[in-house]
């Protein structure tokens, strides 16, 4: 696993041993972030349920100003930081830009602002039943008017989110194939 673009391109991620995370695929990332195009650069990205913070720091690579990652296992922020730390040299970012909170999703205060794109990548097992809500209560929160949350899941799950749309889904349909969808306000 490794940075698909930008000026961190082809620094490795390291992601802790076990399963306790499910890296976003390189050719995954690519895809989503050739879609984004030019609404990386500049913008305030969150990466929740960050684990190795791909999303994120891809983002960072190829030009967000500055980014929120979040997830709460003590041994997968390590790691993160880690990761955060080498790209970041490697862009020239300035670390007080990029903050990483060790916690859940939904403990997020509301002090950290609005963000022009949200990355969600949950554990697949949690989707159907709490991310509504989460995404309701919470997420829909920290999304900037005219702002996308690119939301892995796997392909055979259609979830539909009040006050959203899903304005474009990449990836293969399957059990347990990661796609990505975009959701815009509707």
């Amino acid at each position: 696993m490794r940075i698909t673009g930008g000026r961190a391109r082809g620094i490795p991620l390291t992601a802790p041993k076990g399963d306790n995370t499910r890296p976003a695929t390189d050719q995954l990332r690519e895809a989503i972030f050739s879609s984004l195009g030019p609404r990386i650069e500049g913008a305030r990205v969150a990466d929740l349920f960050a684990g190795t913070g791909a999303y994120g720091l891809e983002a960072m690579s190829r030009g967000a100003a500055s980014g929120l990652f979040v997830e709460n296992s003590r041994e997968v922020v390590a790691c993160l930081k880690k990761n955060l730390a080498a790209v970041a040299k490697s862009c020239g970012a300035n670390p007080p830009d990029w903050r990483v909170l060790a916690q859940k999703v939904d403990k997020i205060p509301l002090g950290f602002g609005v963000f022009d794109l949200v990355f969600l990548d949950p554990p697949y097992a949690m989707i159907e039943a709490h991310i509504p809500q989460i995404f309701a209560n919470h997420i829909s929160a920290i999304v900037d008017t005219g702002g996308i949350v690119c939301f892995e899941m796997p392909g055979n799950i259609d979830l539909k989110l009040s006050g959203w749309q899903a304005t474009r889904r990449l990836g293969k349909a399957g059990k347990d194939k990661p796609t990505a969808v975009f959701y815009e306000r509707s």
